[in-house]
């Protein structure tokens, strides 16, 4: 099997190559194409890789986050000012595989993996992708619902609004083995309070549908409500409204929807 690796120092120039070559890809950590390189699923192929500076940036001020497509996990769980993406981070494979997997890999991570999707989907996270000389600006939610159409265009990075106050992100990752293992689901929430009621709530799920989905009914449910018992009753009598799972060699469909409710009621109430 003949592969052409060819690298590039300019975004601009990798994305050039990317759309004049029908069978290229591009090549970031390679955690997901290398694997269906040696699966033959891709025959044989040009990768595009990319030594751009601006891929490996991480800018975070005091309002704003950018995190360029070719940070890696560990590189994320090691940076002081994303403590609060550090367990979605640290849920990611083995050390191994998180010096590898990037942010922008992780993407397109099919079902039930993306663990790192789901928490930049609470963050209402918007994706830069480049396929000229500049990049644009997708929702991350719109970008996950086309990310098979166009392979033509490069992830540059993704940018978010910096969570108020400690611990107004929470993470949950269920696995049946290890931690860093295949999830049965994922939750991530983003809970700002007023007054000690949520505002304006953001609930993401994984491997309750066929991408990381928004939790639109449990959202609506907790705006406005405390993060008590009784504040998130309604929340979870909707867990599973609009969901999706299927059934793997992991875990049923069945037992995905059973469990739902309750590890969102763990998340919830910390």
């Amino acid at each position: 099997m003949a592969v052409q690796v060819n690298t590039f120092d300019q975004l601009r120039d990798a994305t050039a190559a990317l759309a004049s070559d029908s069978d290229a890809h591009f090549l970031g950590g390679g955690t997901l194409l290398v694997r269906q390189l040696f699966a033959g699923k891709l025959g044989a192929p040009t990768l595009i890789r990319c030594s751009d500076r601006g891929l490996r940036e991480i800018r975070a001020s005091a309002s704003r986050v950018f995190i360029g497509a070719g940070v890696t996990m560990a590189e994320v769980a090691a940076h002081g000012d994303l403590a609060y993406l550090h367990v979605a981070a640290k849920s990611i494979g083995g050390p191994a595989v998180r010096n590898m997997a990037t942010v922008g890999g992780n993407l397109f991570a099919p079902y039930p993996h993306g663990d790192f999707a789901v928490a930049l989907l609470a963050l209402d996270a918007t994706v830069a992708v480049q396929s000229g000389y500049s990049p644009r600006d997708i929702p991350l939610e719109s970008f996950l619902e086309s990310r098979q159409s166009d392979r033509r265009s490069v992830v540059v990075g993704v940018t978010f609004r910096r969570p108020d106050g400690a611990g107004a992100l929470r993470f949950l990752k269920a696995t049946r083995t290890r931690t860093q293992g295949p999830s049965v689901l994922t939750i991530a929430a983003y809970l700002p309070q007023s007054g000690r009621r949520l505002s304006s709530p953001r609930v993401a799920y994984g491997a309750m549908a066929a991408t990381a989905m928004r939790a639109k009914a449990v959202e609506a449910a907790l705006n406005g409500k405390s993060l008590d018992e009784a504040g998130i009753a309604d929340a979870l009598a909707v867990a599973g409204q609009g969901c999706t799972p299927q059934s793997d060699p992991i875990v049923s469909e069945w037992y995905r929807k059973e469990v739902l409710p309750v590890h969102l009621k763990q998340l919830l109430l910390g």
